[in-house]
């Protein structure tokens, strides 16, 4: 069935629909990864938004259980250019159609997707609405300059129940992570370097944080606007000083707050596996993985304890603060790879030292 994506600018761009009368409305994005669509699909950063992938072959090695980054996916839509129905991979154990279909995900395919990239570089990411191809234009750009997309949406993603990654190794650090949407692997690399880690659910106070007698406090990755959740950020102020704390994506902004500091929208936001970030105090670029739509004001900072560690290379936004002080630290990218390079694992053993007081 012929379908089209409409942007809340009257762009329209056509494409097929995987799914008969199929409507949904997000915030359109795009990431420029080549590969990871099954990771970046169960990305809980991504709740609520319609996702385009730039690169043009999509599903060409199916999909595996092992990749998934959540229990489902949160994605309004998916806009991708050619949809692959005969994958070749020896992981592989079904189609990216029929994965599509089980999980109810909107998706318009054979899509121009790098002229909608170029669209949104240019006037900034927007509200979108996949539908038929005969649906009527002119009513729908209407309707999505007057929709409001949710806020909060920490509260969809994040677990509803404490769990827990055991370790086998003896006298292993106990790390109590915050989820606010974050990715499984992600705590599989904090369980990697040999830590037991206890996930508890996005607004549990500090106070029961503290009560489980961890060693660290890891911040994760999650979607949405950090200046929505002011009752987290609070909390996180109560935790300072009390135990390390690292932060990444979501979490960086939420610490970044709870020091005073500012953050603000960017015109498109970074998501790919392809970004280089400059380690200041190493004088090395890394390249990393990341995904997000707001960022730190450097403006902000002046009169914070934080100093910046790490920064955009493309942009000069920035990627990495730490505390002068306390054992605290954060990056804005994910250093997990998944999907992306691996260059910045070393984050996870600068925490295991903090943690040891190293």
């Amino acid at each position: 069935m012929k379908g089209k994506l409409i942007l809340e600018d009257g762009s329209v761009y056509m494409g097929e629909l995987l799914q008969d009368n199929i409507k949904t409305v997000g915030e359109v994005v795009f990431t420029t990864t080549m590969t990871g669509y099954q990771e970046s699909l169960t990305d809980p950063s991504f709740c609520g938004q319609i996702l385009t992938m730039t690169y043009p072959l999509i599903g060409n090695y199916g999909i595996a259980q092992k990749f998934m980054q959540s229990h489902r996916s949160f994605v309004r839509g998916f806009v991708i250019g050619e949809l692959c129905d005969a994958p070749n991979n020896w992981q592989s154990e079904e189609t990216l159609a029929a994965f599509l279909e089980e999980n109810k995900i909107p998706c318009l395919y054979n899509v121009d997707t790098r002229a909608v990239t170029r669209h949104i570089r240019s006037a900034g990411a927007m509200k979108g609405v996949i539908v038929p191809a005969d649906t009527e234009e002119e009513s729908e750009i209407d309707a999505l300059q007057k929709e409001d997309l949710p806020r909060n949406v920490v509260e969809i993603v994040t677990t509803p129940e404490i769990y827990t990654l055991e370790t086998e190794q003896s006298n292993a650090p106990h790390i109590v992570a915050m989820d606010f949407g974050v990715k499984r692997s992600i705590l599989q690399n904090i369980n990697r370097i040999g830590a037991k880690v206890t996930v508890v659910p996005a607004h549990t106070s500090a106070d029961e944080v503290l009560s489980l007698n961890p060693d660290g406090i890891f911040l994760s990755n999650g979607p949405g606007d950090p200046a929505d959740v002011p009752e987290i950020v609070e909390e996180i102020r109560k935790l300072a000083g009390k135990r390390p704390i690292f932060g990444i994506c979501l979490g960086h902004q939420l610490l970044a707050l709870a020091f005073g500091a500012k953050t603000y929208k960017m015109k498109f936001g970074h998501r790919g596996g392809n970004q280089p970030v400059k380690n200041l105090k190493m004088g090395k670029v890394h390249i990393s993985a990341q995904n997000h739509g707001y960022a730190v004001d450097p403006a902000s900072l002046e009169k914070t304890p934080l100093i910046v560690t790490h920064l955009n290379v493309n942009d000069n936004t920035i990627e990495g603060l730490r505390h002068t002080s306390l054992p605290i630290f954060s990056v804005q990218y994910h250093p997990e790879a998944a999907p992306g390079p691996d260059d910045n694992m070393y984050l996870f053993d600068e925490f295991w030292n903090l943690m040891k007081g190293a």
